[in-house]
């Protein structure tokens, strides 16, 4: 029987050709990462809020169950429903901090681009003074002949 009449048969001899295929492929991503302070506060209250919460479920069971550590869980519940909001604001404003630093805002029509554009337009014209002043009073070096003849 040859390739031309089994289906996929063409599929395997190049599946062999080029090797086994990859278990995913890499895709740009969609958003960018966070920045690192953002993201370590981010982590911070992602933790601080899975143990409020399962200090608000311990406490809850053991009020139901009627033991003693309900009343001890059920104050240290509250101290970590206000460290969680803490946690939770600390990322707000974190990034708020970095965004402000750093100039980045998604509006193409932006202050901070339009800063930016200005200052590296500065930068390079003082460049271009810097060598035209460097050059000498004609503009280079030599004399304008090609010999001395």
């Amino acid at each position: 029987m040859n390739t031309q009449e089994r289906p996929g048969a063409a599929d395997e001899g190049r599946e062999e050709q080029e090797g086994p295929r990859p278990l995913w492929v890499e895709e740009p991503a969609v958003r960018w990462r966070l920045p690192d302070p953002v993201r370590t506060s981010a982590v911070r209250a992602v933790i601080i809020v899975a143990l409020t919460l399962t200090q608000a479920m311990i406490a809850f069971l053991s009020t139901l169950a009627g033991s003693w550590l309900a009343f001890p869980m059920v104050l240290s519940t509250v101290a970590s429903t206000v460290a969680a909001t803490w946690g939770v604001l600390d990322v707000w404003i974190t990034r708020q901090v970095w965004n402000q630093r750093m100039g980045v805002v998604s509006v193409p029509s932006s202050t901070a681009r339009q800063l930016r554009r200005e200052r590296r337009g500065a930068r390079r014209a003082a460049r271009k003074d810097e060598r035209i002043r460097s050059r000498g009073p004609r503009g280079h070096r030599g004399s304008g002949r090609l010999s001395e003849a």
